[in-house]
């Protein structure tokens, strides 16, 4: 069972930005986090891009599901990319990519 993504968000964005609440932007994509890719979205437009030693360091404690795994292999052979560079672009191993890939593609 996946968290209450919308009510943790809520609490955070209250206390710390709660200017960001009026947002309508925020609102709708706030409803929407159902998947590993959304959470991550928003938590991008809610904190910015993380610098460099934060996200090296936070990166070995992210968890996917199955769909959020299916939409970046789906987006790699859309865009007809290698494995490194799906890597680069969703900031995870490639190596992490070719499994999935034997997992899921086959």
């Amino acid at each position: 069972m996946m968290p209450d993504f919308k009510m943790i968000y809520t609490d955070i964005i209250t206390e710390k930005f709660p200017e960001k609440m009026d947002s309508p932007v925020i609102r709708n994509k706030l409803d929407a986090l159902h998947t590993a890719v959304d959470v991550l979205k928003f938590n991008i437009l809610i904190f910015g891009e993380p610098e460099y030693t934060v996200l090296s360091k936070s990166q070995k404690l992210r968890s996917y599901d199955e769909p959020s795994i299916l939409e970046i292999l789906d987006y790699q052979s859309k865009n007809k990319l290698t494995n490194t560079e799906t890597g680069n672009h969703f900031k995870i191993s490639r190596n992490t990519i070719a499994r999935w890939k034997t997992l899921f593609k086959s």
